[in-house]
């Protein structure tokens, strides 16, 4: 549920509703499409962790340690820009005093990053909090979106959703293809969430994390009988809570969006702005359902973008944390926890920072900035969790001929994906 509400972020609420509002619902088979992608990525990175109590990112630093910088690196310019801290900010505003009212974008974005701080700080036991809480907020969303979709349903729309969702490769002519990468990317959790996983399943105590040992390397599980027993139950188990969990209920709220999008803006012509969007599209569906549909929307939209900035910056913190104290002897002996605390305050410090410097950007490019690099970051971990979990695992606990050849494939649309985008956005910028 956590991994959900990372994934019921900006990319639902904001970049695919401004996608349907432009060019229909006859995207929506990318959407599924990037969902089913990061399914068999989150089964190679829960492989990985329940064999060996590691994160994904210390199986690239096994492979080389020159991937620790890369991943730093990627993991920094994916989430500096803090769109959905700053969308999150301007919700909250519009709903509270008013899009017009006091206060500037950096100090609502501040405000929000504060409540997050307290979240994260305040109670000793931080992932079980963010998971309440994620699950509230998840359920909220949820129960606001299937309101939403019983009252502006109708049949020519779904008619047109699902016409969208076998359009399988259609892609129109005034879409560029880094934006529609940045989609696909924001359809899920994306970039280097997906690795984040590594870190809850850590935290539940699953597979090998339940001995509560570091080992030196990872863990030699002896081949028998038993232990193949275990390994497929385990195996079993993340299969069904990715797949009803991640990709069911990612799919039913990326699909509502887009409906809900199709019907209030689409149909009448409207592309919302990109700067009050949240506000714009519940003003919208207020025209449709009254004063009632606008407080819906808001709070579905508030809780939405919460959800993820919360999940997202204790992510980030957790991997900076765990690539420093993990391969650096400075930060081992500052200790993994200092490194959170202070990766997270300085994460939240940049980010107002950045936000006050570059307020005249619309926060939906700070979005696609990080839906761009994520995708880079894609591209370049897909096939070292390939090779991780084929040269690192034991024999009995590696990808089955079928899995390693999904992952293959996954692996190749990204990188193919990239290099299209860098391409695209290299020769616009020569130009």
């Amino acid at each position: 549920m956590v991994v959900v509400g990372l994934a019921i972020g900006a990319g639902e609420l904001v970049v695919w509703p401004v996608t349907t509002a432009r060019f229909g619902a006859g995207l929506a088979w990318a959407a599924v499409l990037g969902l089913t992608l990061q399914l068999v990525i989150n089964f190679e990175v829960c492989r990985y962790t329940l064999a060996t109590a590691e994160s994904a990112f210390t199986a690239f630093a096994r492979l080389g340690r020159a991937w620790v910088p890369v991943f730093l690196g990627l993991t920094v310019a994916g989430w500096i820009l803090p769109g959905w801290a700053r969308t999150c900010a301007g919700a909250l505003k519009a709903m509270t005093v008013g899009p017009a009212g006091p206060g500037e974008p950096w100090q609502w974005t501040a405000l929000t990053f504060a409540a997050v701080g307290a979240v994260m700080f305040g109670p000793k036991n931080v992932y079980r909090t963010i998971e309440r809480i994620t699950v509230v907020l998840v359920a909220v969303m949820l129960a606001g979106l299937i309101a939403i979709a019983f009252r502006v349903a109708t049949g020519p729309a779904l008619a047109e959703l699902g016409r969208g969702l076998m359009a399988i490769g259609h892609k129109p002519a005034g879409l560029p293809a880094y934006e529609l990468f940045s989609a696909v990317v924001f359809a899920g959790a994306g970039g280097t969430t997906n690795l984040m996983l590594s870190y809850y399943l850590l935290k539940k105590g699953w597979g090998m994390a339940a001995t509560g040992e570091a080992a030196a390397g990872p863990y030699e599980i002896r081949d028998s009988g038993p232990n193949r027993e275990r390994w497929a139950r385990w195996m079993r188990h993340i299969r069904r809570d990715q797949t009803i969990f991640f990709w069911g209920m990612n799919t039913l709220t990326i699909l509502l969006f887009i409906l809900a999008a199709l019907v209030t803006l689409h149909a009448r012509g409207i592309v919302p702005s990109r700067e009050m969007l949240v506000l714009e599209e519940a003003a919208i569906l207020g025209a449709v359902w009254g004063d009632a549909g606008t407080r819906v929307f808001m709070v579905v939209g508030i809780a939405c973008l919460f959800s993820t900035q919360l999940v997202l910056l204790d992510g980030v913190a957790r991997s900076c944390a765990d690539l420093l104290a993990t391969n650096y002897a400075w930060a081992r002996r500052l200790g993994e926890r200092r490194c959170y605390r202070r990766t997270a305050l300085a994460w939240m410090a940049v980010g107002t920072a950045l936000t006050w410097a570059w307020s005249s950007l619309p926060p939906f490019v700070f979005l696609l900035s990080a839906g761009f690099f994520g995708g880079i970051a894609m591209a370049c971990y897909c096939p070292l969790l390939l090779v991780a979990n084929r040269r690192l695992l034991p024999a009995h606990c590696r990808p089955s001929p079928l899995s390693g050849a999904l992952m293959a494939a996954v692996a190749l649309f990204y990188a193919a994906f990239a290099a299209v985008s860098l391409w695209t956005v290299g020769a616009k910028l020569l130009a």
